[in-house]
C-alpha cells in the first residue's frame, strides 16, 4: 500500500460543484431515478468532488464533516460497482458492499440511504448489523444472501466469528466516521476485518480528521488513495444568539421547563445524543404539558416525515432528535435549538444550531451545560469565534409570571373572537348558573380556569431534587481525559452512576477502550455516558449510569469482548470494596504472583546481559 498520490481540498460552500449534476457523475438511470425522486438536484461538494473518483475504481480518503453528503457520496459509486458485477454475475451468494459505522444509529441511517438509491436495484438487498438488537432477523438476512452489509464493528466480528458472515466477495468497502470508531476502541476490530477482505477491493474511508491511526490504517490497507478535504464550516450564523445554561444533571429536565416556560418560542428543536434519550425526554416533556415528540435514525422515514410535518404545520412544538436524525431537516418555523446534551464535537454543533436562524429570522440557541462540560464550551467557543453568553436559571417567581400572564393572553384572545365563536352561549350558561346558585361571577370563572387546568398546578413549586451543585468534582483520569487503566479506580461510583463487574481481565488482553466500544454499542449508551473502568487479572469492574433499562442489562450480560460474554451485574465484591472501584483480595493476590513473576524475569534477563557482556 502507498501513501495518497492526490490531494484536493474544497470549501464546504464551494462553488465546485454549482453547475455539476448529478447526471454529468452517473449515467445509469436506475440510479438517476430514485435520486430525482428524493429530490436530489445537484451534488455537495464531497459528491461532485468523490463520486468521480470511486467509479474511477480509486481508493479515496475523505475528510468531511458529518452533513456534509458523504454518504451518497460513497453509497452512489459503491451501487454503481454492485450493477456492473451483476451484470457478469447476477447471482448473490455473499456481500459485494460493506460499510463499517462507529454507531448503531449511523449503520442505519447508512442502510436506509443505501435502500433508498437501490429502490431500482432488486437484487441490492440491504442488512443491517447492530448491537442492542437480536441475532435472528440479521442472521436471517444474512441467510438470504444480502448484496450491501452496514455495521458495527462489534457486531461484524461477532457474525464473522458464528461463521455467518462470509466477506470473501467484498469487492467494495467503506469506513464511514473512521476517526470516531477509533475513538470508541474499535482499533483492532477494523484490523481483522480489513484484513479479512479481498485485496483487490475499492475501498472509501471518511474522516472528519486526520489523526495518526487513520493515517496508519490508510497506509496499511488503501491502495495510492485520492484525498478529498471539505474544509468544514468555521463559524455560526450572526442572527443566532448563542446562550448556555450551567446546572447539574439532575437539574437538566427542570432546566428546560424553565426555559420553556419562560422563553417566547415558536417551533423547538431539542438535541440529545442516544435514541433512548429521544424517548424518555419526550415521554416527560409531554407528561409536562407540552406538545412534543421524537425522532432518531431508526424510525421508519414514513413516520419520520410524518413528524417533521406535524412540526411544520404547528401539530407539535418541540422535536427530540438525535443528529443523525435531524440531518437536512429545514423547518421554517424553529426559533430555538436546544442543545439539551452538548455534543461530542464542534461541527455537529454548527450543524445543529443551523435549525434555527432560516430565512432571515432570528434564532436562539442554548446549551444546558454540566460544570464538566465546561471544557466544550471553550471549544464551541474558539471553533465558531463567537463568545456564547451565560443564562441564568429562570426562578420560580419568572414561570409563575409567564403562567399567569400566558393565561391572561389567553382569556383576551378568546373575547378577541367573540364574533365567530360560542361565547355567547356560555356567557348565557353563566348567568343562568350565577343566577341559580347565587354564586359571584368571579368565583364561577376561577372554577371555569381551574377546569380548564385540567389538574394541572398554576403555579410551579419548587422541585423535588438535589441541591444544584456546580463545583467541577476530580475525576479519575490521565490530564488527556482518559480512562486509565490500572487496579486502584475510585472509592465511590460518581453521581447517578453504578459499579458494574464484567468477565473480561487482563487475562483477555482487552483495553478499555474496547470495553467502552462495545457497551457503547450493544446497549446504545453514549461513550461518554461510560465512567472509570478498572481491568483486574480475570475481571474488570466499569461505572454505568446507575438506571438501566431492562433490556439494556440482558443486552450486556450476552454480549461479548475479545470473544468472551460479558455477564454483566452489579459489583458486589467483598464489603469493603462495595460501591468502589478497589480490587478485591484475589485480584491483589493475582496482580502480586504476577508483579513477582515479571520481577524474576527481569532478574534472569540483568543476569543474563552482565554474562554476555563478560564475553
Amino acid at each position: 500500500m502507498t501513501e495518497s498520490s492526490q490531494h484536493m481540498s474544497v470549501p464546504e460552500n464551494s462553488t465546485t460543484s454549482g453547475h455539476v449534476t448529478f447526471s454529468d457523475l452517473i449515467s445509469d438511470q436506475r440510479l438517476l431515478a430514485p435520486l430525482e425522486k428524493l429530490g436530489y438536484e445537484k451534488p455537495s461538494p464531497i459528491q461532485a468532488e468523490t463520486i468521480p473518483l470511486l467509479l474511477q475504481g480509486r481508493d479515496v480518503v475523505g475528510l468531511a464533516q458529518t452533513g456534509t453528503g458523504k454518504t451518497a457520496a460513497f453509497a452512489l459509486p459503491a451501487l454503481a460497482r454492485l450493477l456492473d458485477t451483476l451484470a457478469g454475475d447476477p447471482e448473490i451468494q455473499a456481500p459485494r458492499i460493506l460499510v463499517l459505522a462507529p454507531t448503531r444509529e449511523l449503520a442505519l441511517q447508512v442502510a436506509e440511504a443505501f435502500t433508498s438509491y437501490a429502490a431500482e436495484i432488486p437484487q441490492a438487498t440491504v442488512v443491517p448489523v447492530y448491537g442492542g438488537s437480536a441475532y435472528g432477523p440479521q442472521l436471517a438476512g444474512l441467510r438470504r444472501g444480502a448484496a450491501i452489509v452496514v455495521g458495527t464493528p462489534g457486531r461484524v466480528i461477532d457474525h464473522l466469528e458464528k461463521g455467518s458472515l462470509d466477506l470473501s466477495q467484498v469487492r467494495y468497502i467503506v469506513l464511514d466516521e473512521a476517526d470516531e470508531m477509533l475513538r470508541m476502541g474499535f482499533a483492532e476490530e477494523v484490523d481483522r476485518i480489513l484484513s479479512g477482505t479481498p485485496e483487490d477491493k475499492q475501498t472509501a474511508l471518511f474522516s472528519a480528521t486526520m489523526p495518526r491511526a487513520i493515517q496508519r490504517i490508510s497506509g496499511d490497507y488503501l491502495n495510492d488513495p485520492a484525498q478529498v478535504e471539505i474544509a468544514a464550516e468555521s463559524t455560526t450564523a450572526q442572527n443566532i444568539r448563542q446562550r448556555y445554561i450551567q446546572v447539574s444533571f439532575p437539574w437538566k429536565l427542570e432546566a428546560m421547563t424553565r426555559i420553556l416556560e419562560t422563553e417566547d418560542t415558536d417551533g423547538i428543536i431539542t438535541f440529545v445524543r442516544t435514541r433512548n434519550m429521544t424517548e424518555a425526554l419526550t415521554q416527560k416533556l409531554q407528561a409536562r404539558g407540552f406538545r412534543a415528540a421524537a425522532i432518531s435514525g431508526d424510525i421508519p422515514q414514513n413516520i419520520r416525515e410524518k413528524t417533521v410535518e406535524d412540526l411544520r404545520a404547528g401539530r407539535i412544538d418541540i422535536l427530540v432528535a438525535t443528529d443523525v436524525a435531524a440531518r437536512g431537516l429545514d423547518v421554517e418555523r424553529i426559533s430555538h435549538v436546544i442543545n439539551y446534551d452538548i455534543p461530542h464535537d464542534t461541527s455537529s454543533y454548527v450543524h445543529r444550531i443551523g435549525r434555527t436562524g432560516r430565512a432571515g429570522r432570528a434564532g436562539d440557541a442554548i446549551i444546558l451545560m454540566t460544570p464538566r462540560e465546561r471544557h466544550q464550551l471553550r471549544a464551541i467557543e474558539k471553533a465558531t469565534d463567537q463568545r456564547v453568553e451565560e443564562m441564568q436559571l429562570p426562578s420560580l417567581e419568572e414561570v409563575n409570571a409567564s403562567r399567569v400572564q400566558r393565561f391572561a393572553d389567553q382569556i383576551t384572545a378568546t373575547l378577541g373572537e367573540e364574533e365567530d365563536s360560542d361565547i355567547a352561549s356560555f356567557r348565557e350558561l353563566v348567568t343562568s348558573y350565577v343566577d341559580e346558585h347565587n354564586v359571584a361571577a368571579v368565583d364561577v370563572a376561577a372554577a371555569l380556569a381551574m377546569m380548564a387546568q385540567d389538574g394541572r398546578p398554576l403555579f410551579a413549586e419548587e422541585p423535588d431534587l438535589p441541591p444544584m451543585k456546580l463545583d467541577r468534582g476530580k475525576k479519575n483520569r490521565t490530564a488527556r481525559g482518559h480512562r486509565k487503566n490500572h487496579d486502584r479506580g475510585v472509592a465511590t461510583p460518581a453521581d447517578g452512576k453504578a459499579t458494574y463487574w464484567i468477565a473480561v481481565g487482563h487475562k483477555d488482553r482487552v483495553r478499555p477502550g474496547n470495553i467502552v466500544g462495545a457497551i457503547a454499542n450493544e446497549a446504545n449508551l453514549d461513550a461518554r455516558e461510560i465512567g472509570d473502568i478498572s481491568i483486574r487479572p480475570t475481571h474488570s469492574l466499569v461505572e454505568l449510569p446507575e438506571k438501566l433499562s431492562k433490556e439494556q442489562l440482558a443486552t450486556l450480560r450476552d454480549a461479548t469482548v475479545a470473544g468472551r460474554r460479558l455477564n454483566l451485574r452489579l459489583d458486589r465484591g467483598r464489603p469493603e470494596d462495595r460501591g468502589g472501584l478497589a480490587p478485591s483480595r484475589r485480584d491483589r493476590e493475582t496482580t502480586s504472583r504476577r508483579e513477582g513473576r515479571t520481577a524474576k524475569k527481569k532478574e534472569r534477563w540483568s543476569k543474563a546481559k552482565k554474562r554476555a557482556a563478560k564475553k
